[in-house]
């Protein structure tokens, strides 16, 4: 079987449109959160969100295509482009070896609000041509795909906030057992709109805090909820062989994936968080990495008062006595929950933390709750030489998602 490594990394995000600005944005702890601009959130429970700030499609995208894609394609092929950029991969794959598994958690929401309006307002003659390409969840991939002549696999996985983790993990098996040389993979999400707010204030998801430094707080014993963000990830996943013959940089090997499900309700995790440990410890054991002791987790860590306790139960089910060495850190107390594109974004944030021997903090963390007693590197990033880092993803519908990556060594 092939092995899989990681050549290129792109993201838009609340705290950097490029890679070095996230990553310098999270080593220093900060929040990307603050009051909604994208509309007026005066009547709304909830004002907050984590929104990606001075965005320019036009950077990637010509006027013409922006016009007809959603933010959420958008956003995804900017991290596509610099990802590929990073990679220097184009022109050295053939274009049936190319794969592209970008998902969304909810596709295009902001044409779907946009066109209901006008629906409402002046009938049916009045709602866009482009309505439906704009609006469904496969045409990020889609777009990507057509800008990147990536003939190969194409799949846009939909598992709700566990969505760009499975989009990653599905990659890494279509290289691994031969299907593809190279995946552009990750997912993307945009969402930030009066629809979107309310439902997930209605289903009693978000923070109703509306303190931008205060309200995604995962771990702490204060959290009520999460805040929704935004943006894009996106990873050139490679088959090591055909990496190292073009003298490609590599960043990190992936080399395990755990995908369950919890089978237990459509949004509260399994209170004995037996799916979450099991993908965990999948991941794992597929990386070979079981006695590895140095270990970093980038946790799911919504905010929620029920995910943060779960999964403190899923990491010490899954890494036994371990769990108490292992840094653990929820970098979503930063960019706050970007959904379909969390996993993506949180893995780039893994990645970098075994290539550059840091591990970004929990910011916002300050009262300690005794069902969350792990070490989840607290408001302060921490230097320290892993060799492995597992990303963990828990969606909506009990979907489980975990991807390991160890130090790339030859």
């Amino acid at each position: 079987m092939k092995r899989v490594v990681v050549t290129g990394l792109g993201v838009i995000s609340p705290v950097g449109n490029t890679v070095n600005e996230f990553w310098n944005s999270l080593i220093n702890g900060k929040c990307g959160i603050d009051f909604i601009t994208r509309f007026d959130p005066s009547d709304f429970k909830v004002k907050i969100a984590a929104e990606v700030k001075n965005f320019d499609a036009q950077k990637y995208m010509k006027k013409s295509e922006i016009r007809k894609t959603d933010l959420f394609t958008q956003y995804a092929c900017a991290a596509a482009s610099q990802a590929m950029d990073d990679s220097g991969i184009s022109g050295t794959v053939a274009p049936e070896r190319l794969g592209v598994y970008i998902g969304s958690g909810t596709g295009g929401m902001n044409t779907f609000v946009n066109e209901c309006d006008k629906f409402f307002k002046g009938g049916a003659r009045k709602v866009s041509p482009f309505f439906v390409p704009m609006m469904i969840s496969n045409m990020a991939a889609g777009n990507v795909a057509i800008r990147h002549n990536a003939q190969g696999p194409c799949l846009p996985v939909v598992t709700a906030c566990a969505t760009s983790t499975h989009a990653l993990g599905e990659a890494f098996r279509a290289i691994k057992f031969g299907f593809a040389d190279a995946v552009i993979a990750g997912g993307t999400e945009a969402t930030i709109n009066p629809l979107s707010i309310a439902g997930f204030t209605n289903c009693k998801a978000l923070s109703t805090k509306n303190i931008p430094e205060e309200s995604s707080i995962p771990f702490d014993k204060r959290r009520d909820g999460f805040v929704m963000g935004e943006g894009a990830g996106v990873l050139i996943l490679e088959e090591y062989e055909h990496a190292k013959a073009r003298n490609a940089k590599i960043y990190a090997e992936l080399s395990g994936y755990g995908n369950t499900c919890d089978a237990y309700h459509i949004t509260a995790p399994h209170p004995e968080a037996i799916g979450g440990a099991r993908a965990i410890s999948l991941s794992i054991e597929e990386a070979g990495m079981q006695d590895e002791t140095e270990i970093y987790i980038n946790a799911h860590g919504t905010g929620t008062p029920l995910n943060d306790k779960s999964e403190t139960i899923a990491i010490k089910k899954a890494l036994g006595d371990k769990a108490d060495g292992a840094l653990i850190s929820s970098t979503k107390s930063m960019t706050g929950h970007m959904l379909g594109a969390a996993g993506a974004v949180e893995a780039i944030a893994s990645v970098l933390s075994l290539k550059n021997s840091i591990i970004p903090p929990t910011i916002g963390y300050r009262e300690k709750d005794e069902e969350c007693d792990l070490d989840y590197v607290p408001n302060k990033a921490r230097k320290k030489d892993i060799n492995i880092a597992v990303s963990v993803s828990l969606g909506f519908g009990g979907h489980n998602a975990s991807i390991a990556f160890k130090k790339f060594n030859g």
